[in-house]
């Protein structure tokens, strides 16, 4: 019964921040700059989204490296990260799956995270990937508000998507993606009296890649710069409310250093930089630097009470969100997050990898480190990672292991020899 109350509030958290209309009703503090609760302090503004498994990292091998992966070398895993990255594939066709558990730690082990990528080089210049993504939540059984048995369901969401890289010139390269997204979380289940329906929506990935030779302290490798929008797409609704809630569209650039040490050693260092590109909610209330409190006159404009940040179609809520915070550029560069990474592989066949990933306290407050490893058998590799929490916010992956195996297809006749 505990860990079915647990997927519940999971669920419906989301769902009951749509519904209630009224959820920013903290106090945005103009003398401290920051959403100010009750006892006066600032608190958490965490930008809030639709469907967040999109923005899951789903493989082993960016979940070791702290979630990097915008500019790492191709694999069919580029399909999340940036798929651009697919047109330098050195292989010529890749599948990968990944598996991920998902609040492994509570105790619940039918909740997990799937994903199934795969690429194909067309010729020098053109790949083509596709990508298929499951996240399940297991079977639960709803109750009323008086504990009455509603019946059992089972949640999942899923993402397919379809996408095309090609250079653009010897060190670059652009992608475009296409997306079909589906979440069913509480279907036929009511909340505060309002029925819980499916959401659907198609989205896209832009991406880009630039790729270059270089040398270093007498070491040659490679540099790589990417950059990637994700999830540009139609804002969906979990009712039959006119209001619609955004997808976590982002915006990625990360850098990445490849330098082989000899013809056995090579280090990787990456970086990531992400911003949701949705609108920042805004406080119903205002306090002004007297202490003074009133109605937030930017909350509701037109008079319905219904925040207007959510009212905003999709172009003003994407492309107005680097100037939308109630705290200027202060409060915009606080939904930065950064992934670092380091990777080091021994003669192509086995490596190690660490990384850290940091969100600032006032927008989600995650904190972690991660540890990899990857095992490369002929024309199969195996890559595992692992959460190491770095905050007293609980992570859904923390002390968890996740898996991802990659096959080489372009290279089957190996099993010949």
């Amino acid at each position: 019964m505990a860990k079915s109350i647990l997927k519940v509030s999971a669920l419906i958290a989301f769902i009951s921040i749509s519904i209630n209309q009224n959820i920013h009703s903290q106090v945005f503090s103009q003398r401290q700059g920051c959403v100010t609760g009750p006892d006066g302090n600032c608190v958490s503004n965490t930008n809030l989204t639709a469907m967040p498994f999109l923005r899951i990292t789903p493989d082993a091998r960016g979940g070791g490296m702290g979630d990097a992966g915008i500019a790492l070398d191709a694999t069919s895993s580029s399909m999340h990260y940036n798929a651009s990255a697919l047109a330098f594939a050195e292989k010529d066709a890749v599948m990968t799956a990944s598996y991920t558990p998902w609040l492994a730690s509570l105790g619940l082990n039918d909740v997990y995270l799937a994903h199934l990528t795969g690429y194909k080089k067309l010729d020098d210049l053109q790949t083509i990937g596709f990508g298929l993504k499951y996240f399940n939540l297991g079977s639960i059984n709803f109750r009323g508000p008086n504990g009455e048995d509603e019946g059992d369901g089972k949640p999942r969401e899923f993402e397919a998507s379809f996408g095309y890289a090609r250079k653009l010139g010897d060190n670059l390269s652009a992608s475009v993606t296409g997306k079909y997204l589906f979440s069913a979380l509480a279907p036929t289940t009511q909340v505060n009296g309002i029925e819980i329906t499916n959401a659907t929506s198609f989205a896209a990935d832009i991406g880009v890649t630039y790729k270059k030779k270089v040398t270093l302290g007498g070491y040659k490798g490679n540099m790589t710069l990417g950059a990637a929008m994700t999830n540009f797409g139609a804002k969906v609704t979990y009712t039959r409310d006119a209001i619609r809630d955004f997808i976590p569209t982002n915006l990625g650039i990360g850098g990445a250093l490849t330098l082989n040490i000899d013809n056995y050693n090579s280090f990787t260092f990456t970086m990531d930089v992400n911003k949701l590109m949705v609108p920042t909610a805004v406080s119903q209330f205002i306090e002004d630097s007297d202490g003074k409190r009133t109605t937030n006159p930017d909350f509701s404009k037109d008079g319905d009470d219904k925040g207007d940040y959510r009212q905003k179609t999709l172009f003003q809520g994407v492309f107005g969100s680097f100037t939308d915070a109630q705290g200027g550029l202060k409060e915009e560069l606080q939904e930065l997050n950064y992934s670092f990474g380091v990777e080091y592989w021994y003669d192509k066949q086995f490596a190690a990898r660490a990384g850290y990933f940091y969100e600032h306290p006032l927008k989600g407050a995650r904190k972690y480190y991660t540890l990899g490893a990857g095992f490369k058998f002929n024309v199969f590799q195996l890559d595992i990672s692992y959460l190491i929490p770095g905050a007293q916010l609980v992570s859904p992956l923390d002390n968890t292991l996740r898996f991802t195996a990659m096959f080489d297809l372009g290279n089957l006749s190996a099993f010949d020899e």
